[in-house]
């Protein structure tokens, strides 16, 4: 499926639609350029999650914020993460096993350790503030 955004905004409404439609335990890929919109997606997704926290920062840094709502919603972001380290020893499989919902960005980081069934979202730059959003194994409410 393929979507187009205006703005931020627009962008976060989207993730939001998933965020109230994905099942627990489910997995969400965010693949995208910097800038490209993947935590203003994320950020949708938990307030369709019902996380009541109103600023959802990227944990670049952290790699792992955890939130409450509807269930357990896990941002992680891989940016930093070096082709060295091992995925395994970060105990992501807690977190991609788990019954909470993951949104991953640069998804494309875990390689193999991305589960097949995973919701793959690709973000692209169109304009300033517009947005290409493509989406694959969306729920049936994305879908028409």
């Amino acid at each position: 499926m393929e979507f187009h955004t205006a703005s931020p905004e627009e962008t976060r409404q989207l993730g939001m639609r998933l965020g109230r439609s994905i099942p627990a335990g489910a997995v969400v890929a965010l693949f995208g350029d910097l800038g490209s919109g993947k935590t203003s997606f994320a950020q949708g997704v938990a307030a369709g999650l019902d996380v009541t926290d109103r600023y959802l920062p990227s944990p670049t840094f952290v790699l792992i914020r955890e939130y409450r709502g509807r269930v357990p919603f896990y941002h992680i972001d891989l940016y930093r993460l070096s082709p060295g380290i091992e995925i395994d020893r970060l105990g992501l499989d807690e977190y991609l096993e788990g019954e909470g919902i993951s949104a991953i960005e640069w998804a494309e980081k875990l390689g193999d350790y991305l589960p097949p069934d995973a919701i793959r979202i690709w973000l692209s730059v169109t304009g300033k503030n517009s947005r290409k959003i493509t989406g694959e194994n969306l729920p049936p409410e994305l879908r028409g």
